[in-house]
C-alpha cells in the first residue's frame, strides 16, 4: 500500500515506543489513527491527547468505522502481539495489508534518505544525538527514536521539507532488514536476543546482512574492532569510528566539575571545543558516531557544535533525577551486560569517591541466563547491588533461572542482596543512599519518581 493511499491506520500493541512515533507521524498527515493497547499508560494517554482513538479491550466492535475499510486502512502491528488476538483476526481474514512497524518504516528509507542507527548498545542515544544535531541545523530531518528525546519531549520530529529520516534500526526478530538505508552507523554487535537468533554466529550473520541494505553512494560508519565483517556493495563508502582511533575519533578529551569537552577528529573537518550537554562518559562515544553521521550529510562545525552543546538527553538513558553534594539519582535503560559495564564505568568515573548503589532488574529470562556471568561482572564495579527479580516481558520463567545466578557471582566485596519489586519503596525509606542508579528495560522504572520524592525529602 502506497502511503498517499491510506487514509485511516490502525495500530495493535498501540502504546510501544516505537509505534507510538509511528502513530504520530499519521496523526500529523492528518489520517484516522486509532488502536489497541492492553493497558493505558502515559504514552497511550497523551497519543489519545493528540488526536489518537485508543482502546483497551480486545475487541472487534471497538474499531473506528475508518479502519473497517480494507482498500483504504492500513494495519500495523508489534510482533508481541499473538496470533490469535481477535482484532488481528479480524483483519488478517479480510485480507486487509497488515505490517509490522519496520516494514513501515522501511518504506520511509525507499522515499527519504534513511540515516539508521543500529547496534546491541548505544542506538537510542546515538540516533537522537544526530536527529537533535540535523534537526536543528540547516538541513533539518525527520526522526523515529527509540526512546523520548528531552529536547523535544517526543519520540518523533517531523519535518515538511526535509529529505532525511533517522531511524533506530532495532535487531530484535531482524526487523532492520526490512530497512534500505541511505547511511548507517552500527554501534556494537554483542550477541542479544539470543531467544530469537539461537546462536552467536546467527546474531553476527544478521548484521552483516544488513550492511548489504545499505544504498549504493551512501555510507557504513562502524565501531572499530566488532567481530562481524560489513559485506557492502562496492559503493558504499565505509568509514571506523571509536573513542581514540579510527577515521572519526575524539582526542583532548577533558572531564571537569561536571562538563566534558573534547575535539572530534574528521576526515572531513575537524572540530575543536566540543561540548557535550548531556555530559556523561559513555556519551562521548556516542556523539563521534553521531557527529560522524551528520557531518557526512551536510551538517557544518558550527552546526555540529552547537547541536552537541544544547543536546538534553533521553529519558531513561543515563537520566538524572536528582544531582548534588549530598544525593544523585538515575535511571538508565541498560539491560545488556555491555551497557550496564559502560554506565557503571561512567558513573565511576562522575563520583570517583562516593559510594555507588544500583538497583537491578533484569529483563528475560533467556538473557539471564544467557549472560548471569557477564551481568555479575559488569555490575561488581559497583559498590552495592540490589537485585530484584526477573522482568519476564513477553517470556515464561524458565526452571533454575533467577536474579540469584547474577548474586552468586557478583565479586567478593561487593554489597548485595536480593529483594523483590514491591520491596523497592520501604527499602529507598529506610536507607539514606549517596548515588543511586536504577538499571534494566522492565517497569522497575515506573517507580523512581516516587523515589525521588522519597529522597528530595531526606536533603
Amino acid at each position: 500500500m502506497e502511503i498517499k493511499d491510506i487514509k485511516a491506520v490502525y495500530f495493535i500493541g498501540a502504546g510501544g515506543i516505537g509505534m507510538s512515533a509511528l502513530a504520530r507521524y499519521f496523526i500529523h498527515k492528518g489520517m484516522v489513527v486509532a488502536g489497541y493497547d492492553k493497558t493505558p499508560t502515559k504514552l497511550t494517554k497523551q497519543l489519545e491527547k493528540e488526536g489518537m482513538l485508543i482502546h483497551y479491550e480486545e475487541n472487534v466492535d471497538e474499531i473506528p468505522h475508518a479502519c473497517k475499510n480494507q482498500k483504504s486502512c492500513l494495519v500495523i502491528y508489534t510482533p508481541a502481539i499473538p496470533e490469535a488476538h481477535k482484532e488481528l483476526q479480524f483483519f488478517r481474514n479480510g485480507n486487509f495489508v497488515i505490517e509490522k512497524r519496520a516494514q513501515v518504516l522501511g518504506t520511509l528509507t525507499r522515499t527519504h534518505k534513511g540515516l539508521c542507527v543500529a547496534g546491541t548498545h548505544g542506538k537510542t542515544t546515538t540516533s537522537t544525538m544526530c536527529a537533535h544535531i540535523m534537526h536543528q541545523s540547516s538541513i533539518d530531518c525527520n526522526a523515529f527514536l527509540g526512546g523520548i528525546s528531552k529536547n523535544y519531549g517526543t519520540n518523533y520530529i517531523l519535518s515538511d521539507n526535509s529529505d532525511y529520516v533517522v531511524i533506530e534500526a532495532d535487531e530484535f526478530d531482524r526487523s532492520f532488514h526490512w530497512l534500505r538505508p541511505w547511511m548507517s552507523v552500527i554501534t556494537a554487535t554483542d550477541p542479544d536476543h539470543l531467544d530469537i537468533y539461537g546462536t552467536k554466529e546467527a546474531y553476527l550473520e544478521s548484521f552483516r546482512h544488513y550492511t548489504e541494505l545499505i544504498q549504493e553512494g551512501g555510507a557504513l560508519i562502524i565501531h572499530t574492532g566488532l567481530e562481524m565483517k560489513a559485506n557492502v556493495s562496492p559503493g558504499v563508502k565505509v568509514y571506523e569510528y571509536s573513542l581514540d582511533k579510527g577515521d572519526f575519533h575524539a582526542s583532548n578529551i577533558k572531564i571537569d566539575n561536571g562538563t566534558i569537552t573534547f575535539d572530534f577528529v574528521s576526515p572531513i573537518e575537524n572540530v575543536e571545543n566540543v561540548e557535550l550537554g548531556n555530559p556523561v562518559p559513555i556519551n562521548i562515544e556516542n556523539a563521534i558516531a553521531a557527529m560522524a553521521m551528520a557531518q557526512l550529510n551536510g551538517c557544518t562545525a558550527q552546526e555540529l557544535r552547537y547541536g552537541m552543546a544544547t543536546y538534553k538527553g533521553v529519558e531513561r538513558r543515563f537520566d538524572f533525577y536528582i544531582k548534588n553534594d549530598r544525593h544523585v539519582l538515575l535511571s538508565d535503560y541498560a539491560h545488556h551486560p555491555n551497557e550496564i559495564y559502560h554506565s557503571a564505568r561512567s558513573i565511576r568515573q562522575l563520583y570517583q569517591n562516593r559510594k555507588i548503589t544500583a538497583i537491578f532488574q533484569p529483563h528475560l529470562y533467556t538473557r539471564t541466563r544467557d549472560f548471569y556471568k557477564e551481568f555479575a561482572d559488569a555490575l561488581s564495579q559497583l559498590d552495592e547491588v540490589i537485585l530484584c527479580d526477573i522482568y519476564p516481558a513477553r517470556e515464561e520463567p524458565i526452571p533454575g533461572v533467577t536474579s540469584k545466578l547474577i548474586y552468586d557471582n557478583l565479586k567478593e566485596g561487593v554489597e548485595k542482596s536480593l529483594i523483590s519489586k514491591d520491596e523497592v519503596i520501604g527499602l529507598v525509606k529506610e536507607r539514606d543512599f549517596d548515588v543511586l542508579i536504577v538499571l534494566g528495560a522492565g517497569d522497575l522504572d515506573n517507580q523512581v519518581p516516587q523515589i525521588a520524592n522519597i529522597i528530595e525529602a531526606k536533603q
